[in-house]
Parts: C-alpha cells; sequence; structure tokens
C-alpha cells in the first residue's frame, strides 16, 4: 500500500440535496481582485494601462523606482485577478487592461453601498439652511429675524 495515498481523505460526491463543500482555502474571484487592487503599485499599474495597452517594458518604465523583476511579480497578481491579459506580438508582451473584474466588484459591492448611503440621506430630515433658518415662530408672520 502507498502511505501518502492512506493519509489522503476520502471525498464522495455530495447527494444531490446537499449543498457542495465550499473550498475555504482558495480565494474567489473577488478576494483576487481585492488583493490586487489593495497595492498602490499595481494601481498605478492599472491605471498605465487604462490609459493605453503597453509592453512588459513599457509597464517596468512607468514604475521606474521597481526593478523588472518585482514589476513582473505585480503583474503575475496583476494576471491572477483577471485585471490584465497579454498577448505576444513579434517578441514584444502587450498588456491590456480587463475592466470586467473592476465591473463586477462596482456592480457588487460599490454600486450597492452607494444606493444605500443615498437612500440614507434622503430619509434623513434636510436641515434648514440661509437665514430662513434663524425665522422663530412667534415672529415668523412679522417677517423679523431672530438675531444670530
Amino acid at each position: 500500500m502507498n502511505a501518502a495515498r492512506d493519509k489522503s481523505p476520502v471525498r464522495e460526491a455530495p447527494a444531490a440535496d446537499e449543498p457542495a463543500e465550499e473550498h475555504v482555502d482558495e480565494p474567489d474571484d473577488d478576494d483576487r481582485v481585492f488583493k490586487a487592487l489593495a497595492s498602490p503599485v499595481r494601481r498605478r499599474m492599472l491605471d498605465a494601462l487604462r490609459a493605453a495597452p503597453r509592453t512588459t517594458g513599457e509597464l517596468c518604465g512607468a514604475v521606474p523606482e521597481l526593478d523588472r523583476t518585482t514589476v513582473l511579480q505585480h503583474l503575475r497578481v496583476l494576471e491572477q485577478a483577471e485585471l490584465v491579459t497579454g498577448r505576444k506580438v513579434g517578441r514584444a508582451r502587450v498588456l491590456t487592461l480587463a475592466p470586467l473584474p473592476i465591473k463586477r466588484l462596482h456592480d457588487r459591492w460599490i454600486g450597492a453601498y452607494a444606493r444605500a448611503a443615498v437612500d440614507l440621506l434622503a430619509r434623513l430630515e434636510p436641515a434648514p439652511h440661509g437665514p430662513a433658518s434663524r425665522t422663530t415662530p412667534a415672529n415668523a408672520d412679522s417677517g423679523d429675524v431672530t438675531p444670530g
């Protein structure tokens, strides 16, 4: 018998009426995008790609304080999050921004929370503004304004 085989647990497929087990160790797509966007360097790289597609060398030039190896490591994180795609053109590799993951985050998180914030503000009683706010009920008919 193989010792490695004995140590690995046997997994059976869940019954049709049971929910499938989640893979806790594997980050979902949103986690990868949030991780990629957490770095100011990677956000600068995305800004450069938003302006126009760039070669790997041009992208390295956009962050001159970093060596090429470090830029390529950051690029790998962006590619794993599917925020950047690359294709070979001759000897160069051209990188392009892939905005769909950011739109997905916007639709799922930012848009929903922005709508909730706007709804909350709409329910608040509007605060009075200007000189009319100094008018008291007792002198409202006479046009007198309380000294402020």
